[in-house]
Protein backbone atom coordinates (compact mmCIF):
# COMPACT_ATOMS: atom_id res chain seq x y z
CA UNK A 1 0.00 0.00 0.00
CA UNK A 2 1.45 2.92 -0.45
CA UNK A 3 0.58 7.08 0.28
CA UNK A 4 -1.22 7.45 -3.33
CA UNK A 5 -3.72 4.40 -2.86
CA UNK A 6 -4.40 5.59 1.09
CA UNK A 7 -4.94 9.46 -0.33
CA UNK A 8 -7.51 8.07 -3.07
CA UNK A 9 -8.91 5.62 -0.25
CA UNK A 10 -9.86 8.77 1.98
CA UNK A 11 -11.25 10.44 -0.56
CA UNK A 12 -13.67 7.85 -1.61
CA UNK A 13 -14.34 8.09 1.44
CA UNK A 14 -15.02 12.30 1.59
CA UNK A 15 -13.29 15.16 0.53
CA UNK A 16 -10.59 16.06 2.98
CA UNK A 17 -7.66 18.14 3.40
CA UNK A 18 -4.08 17.03 3.83
CA UNK A 19 -4.40 17.37 7.43
CA UNK A 20 -7.58 15.31 7.77
CA UNK A 21 -5.95 12.52 5.84
CA UNK A 22 -2.92 12.63 8.15
CA UNK A 23 -5.23 13.00 10.89
CA UNK A 24 -6.99 9.40 9.68
CA UNK A 25 -4.00 8.05 9.04
CA UNK A 26 -2.35 8.72 12.77
CA UNK A 27 -5.44 8.05 14.85
CA UNK A 28 -8.23 7.46 12.65
CA UNK A 29 -10.10 4.68 11.01
CA UNK A 30 -7.34 4.62 8.86
CA UNK A 31 -4.36 3.95 11.44
CA UNK A 32 -3.50 0.10 11.09
CA UNK A 33 -2.64 0.14 7.57
CA UNK A 34 0.30 3.08 7.00
CA UNK A 35 2.09 5.97 8.37
CA UNK A 36 1.60 8.86 6.46
CA UNK A 37 3.30 12.27 7.31
CA UNK A 38 2.56 15.59 5.47
CA UNK A 39 5.71 15.54 3.77
CA UNK A 40 4.58 12.25 1.96
CA UNK A 41 0.73 13.44 1.42
CA UNK A 42 1.01 16.87 0.00
CA UNK A 43 3.56 15.83 -2.97
CA UNK A 44 1.49 13.04 -3.55
CA UNK A 45 -2.01 15.05 -3.26
CA UNK A 46 -0.06 17.75 -5.59
CA UNK A 47 1.19 14.71 -8.09
CA UNK A 48 -2.56 13.42 -8.38
CA UNK A 49 -4.17 16.93 -9.08
CA UNK A 50 -1.40 16.80 -12.21
CA UNK A 51 -2.22 13.39 -13.43
CA UNK A 52 -6.29 14.40 -13.04
CA UNK A 53 -6.95 11.89 -9.95
CA UNK A 54 -7.93 14.59 -7.51
CA UNK A 55 -8.87 18.29 -8.01
CA UNK A 56 -9.24 21.04 -4.95
CA UNK A 57 -11.14 23.78 -4.27
CA UNK A 58 -10.03 26.55 -1.67
CA UNK A 59 -11.60 27.72 1.47
CA UNK A 60 -10.64 30.61 2.77
CA UNK A 61 -9.89 30.90 6.80
CA UNK A 62 -9.41 33.83 9.16
CA UNK A 63 -5.57 34.73 9.88
CA UNK A 64 -4.41 31.77 8.50
CA UNK A 65 -3.46 30.37 4.66
CA UNK A 66 -6.58 29.08 2.50
CA UNK A 67 -7.05 25.70 2.81
CA UNK A 68 -7.37 23.20 0.21
CA UNK A 69 -10.18 20.13 0.03
CA UNK A 70 -9.49 17.57 -2.18
CA UNK A 71 -12.21 15.39 -3.83
CA UNK A 72 -11.69 12.19 -5.99
CA UNK A 73 -12.45 12.48 -9.73
CA UNK A 74 -13.49 9.92 -11.75
CA UNK A 75 -10.55 8.52 -13.06
CA UNK A 76 -9.20 8.94 -9.66
CA UNK A 77 -11.74 6.50 -8.71
CA UNK A 78 -11.16 4.08 -11.71
CA UNK A 79 -7.64 4.42 -10.51
CA UNK A 80 -8.14 3.10 -7.21
CA UNK A 81 -10.84 0.40 -7.86
CA UNK A 82 -7.49 -0.87 -9.78
CA UNK A 83 -4.98 -0.79 -6.83
CA UNK A 84 -7.41 -2.58 -5.18
CA UNK A 85 -7.52 -5.40 -7.14
CA UNK A 86 -3.29 -5.69 -6.51
CA UNK A 87 -2.78 -8.56 -4.27
CA UNK A 88 -1.36 -6.96 -1.16
CA UNK A 89 1.89 -7.62 0.52
CA UNK A 90 2.65 -9.33 3.78
CA UNK A 91 1.72 -8.13 7.03
CA UNK A 92 3.83 -6.32 9.10
CA UNK A 93 4.35 -5.51 12.65
CA UNK A 94 6.97 -3.14 13.67
CA UNK A 95 7.45 -2.38 17.69
CA UNK A 96 9.41 -0.88 19.70
CA UNK A 97 7.90 -1.90 22.55
CA UNK A 98 8.99 -5.56 21.28
CA UNK A 99 12.42 -4.92 20.63
CA UNK A 100 13.18 -3.51 24.36
CA UNK A 101 11.61 -6.61 25.60
CA UNK A 102 13.71 -8.55 23.86
CA UNK A 103 16.45 -7.46 25.93
CA UNK A 104 14.78 -6.83 29.09
CA UNK A 105 17.18 -9.46 30.65
CA UNK A 106 19.87 -6.06 30.61
CA UNK A 107 16.92 -3.60 32.13
CA UNK A 108 15.29 -3.11 35.96
CA UNK A 109 12.13 -4.68 36.95
CA UNK A 110 10.87 -1.61 37.65
CA UNK A 111 11.16 0.07 34.36
CA UNK A 112 9.74 -3.32 32.34
CA UNK A 113 6.96 -2.99 34.83
CA UNK A 114 6.36 0.55 33.98
CA UNK A 115 6.33 -0.31 30.13
CA UNK A 116 4.13 -2.62 29.98
CA UNK A 117 1.79 -0.75 32.18
CA UNK A 118 2.01 1.92 29.40
CA UNK A 119 1.14 -0.75 26.74
CA UNK A 120 -1.57 -1.79 28.25
CA UNK A 121 -3.18 1.37 29.22
CA UNK A 122 -1.83 2.71 25.19
CA UNK A 123 -4.12 -0.53 24.02
CA UNK A 124 -7.16 0.20 26.46
CA UNK A 125 -6.93 3.07 24.27
CA UNK A 126 -6.84 1.68 21.05
CA UNK A 127 -10.46 -0.50 22.34
CA UNK A 128 -11.56 2.90 22.95
CA UNK A 129 -11.21 4.44 19.81
CA UNK A 130 -12.04 1.37 17.43
CA UNK A 131 -15.18 0.96 19.24
CA UNK A 132 -15.99 4.15 19.15
CA UNK A 133 -15.03 4.03 15.41
CA UNK A 134 -17.29 1.04 14.87
CA UNK A 135 -20.07 2.92 16.14
CA UNK A 136 -19.51 5.71 13.44
CA UNK A 137 -19.04 3.23 10.22
CA UNK A 138 -22.01 2.18 8.34
CA UNK A 139 -20.24 0.00 5.32
CA UNK A 140 -19.71 -3.81 6.09
CA UNK A 141 -16.13 -3.25 5.03
CA UNK A 142 -15.39 -1.14 7.70
CA UNK A 143 -17.59 -2.79 10.53
CA UNK A 144 -15.22 -5.68 9.53
CA UNK A 145 -11.83 -4.04 9.46
CA UNK A 146 -12.45 -2.22 12.86
CA UNK A 147 -14.04 -5.85 14.72
CA UNK A 148 -10.25 -6.98 13.47
CA UNK A 149 -8.40 -4.32 14.96
CA UNK A 150 -10.42 -4.34 18.14
CA UNK A 151 -10.37 -8.02 18.39
CA UNK A 152 -6.24 -8.14 17.74
CA UNK A 153 -6.41 -5.14 20.08
CA UNK A 154 -8.08 -7.12 23.21
CA UNK A 155 -5.85 -10.45 22.33
CA UNK A 156 -2.49 -8.13 22.75
CA UNK A 157 -3.52 -6.84 26.17
CA UNK A 158 -4.67 -9.98 27.16
CA UNK A 159 -0.86 -11.60 26.32
CA UNK A 160 0.68 -8.59 27.99
CA UNK A 161 -1.49 -9.07 31.31
CA UNK A 162 -1.44 -12.61 30.90
CA UNK A 163 2.76 -12.66 30.43
CA UNK A 164 3.86 -9.67 32.27
CA UNK A 165 5.43 -12.20 34.76
CA UNK A 166 7.58 -13.45 32.28
CA UNK A 167 9.03 -10.14 30.82
CA UNK A 168 9.72 -9.22 34.56
CA UNK A 169 11.48 -12.08 35.51
CA UNK A 170 13.74 -11.87 32.89
CA UNK A 171 14.53 -8.01 34.11
CA UNK A 172 14.94 -9.58 37.61
CA UNK A 173 18.31 -11.48 36.12
CA UNK A 174 19.75 -8.60 35.79
CA UNK A 175 18.79 -7.30 38.88
CA UNK A 176 19.85 -10.64 40.58
CA UNK A 177 23.29 -10.28 38.81
CA UNK A 178 23.86 -6.83 39.68
CA UNK A 179 23.54 -7.41 43.14
CA UNK A 180 25.83 -10.64 43.38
Amino acid sequence: MDIRTLCLGVLTLHDSTGYEIKKMCQEGALCHFLEASFGSIYPALNKMCEEGLVTFRSESQEKRPDKKIYSITDKGRDVFQKSLLIDPLEDKYRSDFLFISLFAHLLDKEHMKRLIDQQIEYYRQRVKELKRSMSETQSPGAQFVSGFGEVTTKTIIDYLEQQRDLIEQASCLNNETEDA
